[in-house]
């Protein structure tokens, strides 16, 4: 195949030479028969003129070649969600752990979707699964080690938070909270922070003198710094973390010198019982779950989520603070919080 290619042996195998984008690629014809070299030689060239060539480098490619190099630069930059990335990728190894990275395709892609949500996993978890699949293979392409990359499908999400904690409940739960939670779930409920950023919150970040609280760049999620002032019961909240503070830990909120940790069995528990106490108080007063999201009275499921009368869901994490008043109901100043 003069011009094409052509058909050598090393030892008693065949191998096959073609060129591609200028260069010359040889890979084993694995086979010990000429005739057979030449027809595996002429696939070849007809993959390189129809533009549906797949070289030998990224036939080795696998789904565990590209989870790596995945979970490579999430670490190189930092990035905090580090830990769902994995959880991620442990669900897409379910289906793809044995495959080429050319045998992922969008068919096979659409049976995974089809067979998580037959799981009972929800769209926006599906769909995080979804972007790291495509986020490996944008690495793969940018690296040279794929040349195309299949269209990776996503579901619509309708994820919208409905419904929420007043403040009478809020009060309930922090009834039911362990003491060294209720301070620092006091601080989010009035400072509108994340979860992550108060478990970093370090004494260097804190100015008492001037009354101000800095969240720095690199803890928030957005990387957007903020200053809170401090005030009130916030202040009050950091003072007395103060009389608390540790020399061999940096953290404002820590639990005998380590960071406070996940304590949502202690806020659903909270929320369940003040569900059950609330309900068997009268209504709540006149226009406020028209005006803050919440109405009526609430039921609590045993998993320690709320319902309101209207079949909305309250989140066991997440809470409103009311601003102003409304029908004699007088609340703290502060904005709105979702834990």
């Amino acid at each position: 195949m003069r011009g094409f290619g052509r058909v050598f042996k090393r030892g008693s195998i065949y191998w096959i030479a073609y060129n591609h984008r200028g260069r010359e690629h040889r890979e084993s014809a694995k086979t010990e028969n000429e005739s057979a070299a030449r027809k595996f030689l002429k696939k070849r060239i007809g993959e390189v003129a129809s533009g549906k060539f797949i070289g030998p480098s990224e036939e080795r490619l696998s789904f565990e070649d590209m989870a790596d190099a995945l979970v490579t630069d999430y670490e190189i930059n930092k990035l905090r969600s580090l830990r769902s990335l994995k959880l991620s990728v442990r669900h897409l190894r379910g289906d793809f752990a044995l495959d080429r990275a050319v045998d992922v395709t969008t068919d096979r892609i659409k049976k995974y979707i089809t067979s998580r949500q037959r799981d009972g996993a929800a769209n926006a978890s599906i769909n995080r699964e979804l972007s790291a699949l495509k986020r490996m293979f944008k690495l793969a392409v940018e690296s040279g080690r794929l040349r195309f990359a299949p269209h990776v499908p996503m579901l619509e999400e309708n994820n919208a938070r409905q419904g929420f904690v007043d403040h009478s409940l809020f009060l309930i739960l922090l009834e039911h909270l362990p003491a060294y939670l209720k301070d620092p779930i006091t601080f989010l409920y009035l400072s509108g922070w994340r979860l992550g950023e108060m478990r970093e919150l370090e004494w260097r970040d804190v100015e008492l003198a001037g009354k101000v609280v800095r969240l720095r760049p690199e803890i928030s999620k957005n990387k957007d710094g903020r200053v809170l002032p401090l005030s009130g019961e916030l202040l009050e909240i950091i003072e007395r973390a103060k009389t608390q503070r540790r020399l061999d830990c940096s953290y404002v909120f820590h639990l005998g010198g380590e960071q406070v940790g996940d304590f949502k069995r202690f806020v659903g528990n909270g929320v369940q019982e003040g569900g059950r106490r609330k309900s068997a108080r009268s209504r709540s007063p006149p226009n406020c779950g028209a005006q803050h999201g919440a109405s009526g009275n609430t039921r609590s499921d045993r998993d320690g989520t709320l319902w309101t009368q209207n079949s909305e869901r309250v989140r066991p994490l997440q809470y409103c603070q009311r601003v102003g008043s409304c029908a004699g109901y007088s609340a703290p100043p502060g904005p709105s919080q979702y834990l």
